[in-house]
């Protein structure tokens, strides 16, 4: 079988080197501009983590011969570029039972549509499957053992990713229908992640962290419940599951930014300093954008928003949370 993987990132490669025993064939495809020699001739990466890839991975900027033959396609490229790929993808002629599998965590901007809506509002056809759960790259890399969910609408896709993509003792995969819930809880936990990292730098605490964690999936619950979510999903592998690894973890890009920002940095200087995507810093704005447009209280999302967006004080941010109105503890609530 063939699996090709678009975008040459962290998560991408990782990916290729973690499915390489899986398939005969891999090719990676990005732009031009991401592909260097140390890509293409030595199969090897050294930043932001080392990857090294087996040698019949093939690299290409061509999308048609990438796709061409391919049983899986793979989909991990910066979610402000997912709508670009499609429309390249659609060019390239991909077929429509070929599933095309996003891994990319995150919510289109201006549009605020998940990643699964923008695919299909480019290629309707398409058998879009998600895959999301607590997948840190670095401990991927270690061969350090994790889950993650696929999810589709159409049952059967799902089934056929998981077996192609199953990694025994390292890779347990779950089928999942309900593809809203996988989604949003992929996406809307890296603002909380942003949050943990905040916290963490200003010394709040342990208490403080359970308190963060149990309120920020509180409206990670409430949103995507209110976008159609399953409630028990938000509660497995995409969302609680991913949501205690990224807010825990250094090396979640997320809680990293949170951290800088918990010390003072501004939002551009971290970014330059970061030198990768970390999804959660554009998903503030957009989860708060539709939480208004829904009528839902988001009141952590909204806080790193103003963490990320404007000049406000890390002590600032902790005040506005910690006094706001009071209120009974409920379910979504």
């Amino acid at each position: 079988m063939k699996l090709t993987v678009l975008g040459p990132g962290c998560w991408g490669l990782t990916l290729a080197w973690l499915l390489n025993d899986n398939f005969e064939d891999i090719t990676i495809w990005g732009r031009e501009c991401d592909l260097n020699e140390d890509l293409i001739i030595n199969k090897h990466c050294s930043k932001p983590l080392e990857v090294q890839l087996d040698k019949k991975v093939v690299f290409t900027s061509d999308i048609k011969s990438a796709i061409e033959g391919a049983d899986i396609i793979l989909s991990v490229v910066a979610t402000s570029g997912v709508r670009s790929v499609c429309e390249q993808l659609k060019d390239a002629g991909i077929k429509p039972d070929q599933p095309l599998v996003n891994a990319s965590k995150g919510l289109e901007l201006n549009t605020l549509m998940r990643m699964s809506e923008v695919i299909k509002d480019v290629l309707p056809e398409q058998k879009v499957v998600i895959l999301s759960g607590p997948t840190l790259a670095k401990e991927v890399l270690l061969g350090k053992p994790t889950a993650a969910s696929v999810a589709c609408e159409d049952i059967e896709t799902a089934e056929f990713v998981q077996k192609a993509c199953n990694v025994p003792g390292k890779f347990r995969l779950y089928t999942n229908s309900d593809v809203i819930g996988v989604e949003l809880g992929g996406s809307l936990k890296n603002v909380i992640a942003i949050a943990s990292g905040f916290a963490h730098a200003m010394e709040l605490g342990d208490n403080c962290m359970g308190t963060l964690l149990t309120r920020g999936m509180a409206e990670i619950v409430r949103l995507s419940v209110k976008l159609g979510a399953n409630p028990s999903t938000l509660y497995g592998l995409s969302g609680m599951g991913d949501l205690i690894a990224t807010c825990s973890s250094p090396m979640s890009r997320n809680y990293t930014v949170g951290a800088m920002l918990g010390k003072g940095k501004k939002i551009d200087d971290i970014l330059k300093e970061l030198g990768s995507v970390a999804e959660g810093v554009k998903t503030s704005k957009a989860v708060c954008d539709l939480a208004q447009k829904l009528n839902v209280e988001v009141p952590v999302s909204n806080a790193i928003y103003e963490a990320v967006y404007t000049d406000i004080t890390p002590e600032e941010v902790l005040s506005k949370l910690m006094n706001r109105k009071l209120k009974k503890e409920e379910s979504y609530d």
